[in-house]
């Protein structure tokens, strides 16, 4: 009994290093920390307080743009439920590069897709590899919101300067 146990835990172990050392996941991960999205897709870091055990699982703060409504960054774990673990590797590199959901919808005007629009079909893939290769998460991500709902999270709102100005002028 013991010996099968300490047999499935090494196979473990390996498997996790195994993944650890594939250099298309290893790429795709250096490609997200530098680009950013724990910013944006990460629980708490808006905070300051980044909550690593729900990496990537999305946001709960969102991004108010006038006219538009509210945007929550999504899950980007491989949670088939709230994430994007429906989505294949071609739907994630064609979502990150041209801001085209594998439903028809576009991404909200604050993610950086036309950025990404210049990633290699490589590291497009790398990224993807790597989102597929993390932990599911499963945290559904209120929203979006449209103009004229009321927002259930913190808002970071983008504002014409003129109108940041006057509403603190009036307090």
């Amino acid at each position: 009994m013991k010996s099968s146990v300490m047999l499935a835990a090494a196979a473990a172990v390996l498997s996790v290093s195994a993944q650890a050392a594939d250099p298309q996941v290893e790429r795709g991960k250096y490609l997200v920390q530098i680009a950013g999205c724990t910013d944006c897709h990460t629980p708490g870091h808006f905070m300051g307080h980044p909550d690593m055990g729900r990496y990537l699982g999305g946001s709960d703060v969102g991004f108010g743009l006038p006219g538009a409504g509210v945007f929550v960054g999504p899950n980007l774990t491989p949670d088939k439920e709230t994430g994007i673990g429906n989505w294949s590797a071609q739907q994630i590199v064609t979502a990150i590069t041209t801001g085209q959901r594998p439903d028809g919808r576009v991404l909200a005007p604050v993610m950086p897709w036309r950025g990404f629009s210049a990633l290699t079909k490589t590291d497009g893939l790398a990224i993807a590899a790597y989102l597929k290769s993390l932990p599911p998460v499963a945290n559904k991500v209120p929203g979006p919101f449209g103009p004229e709902d009321k927002p259930t999270v913190f808002v970071m709102s983008v504002k014409p300067g003129r109108v940041y100005t006057s509403e603190q002028s009036t307090k």
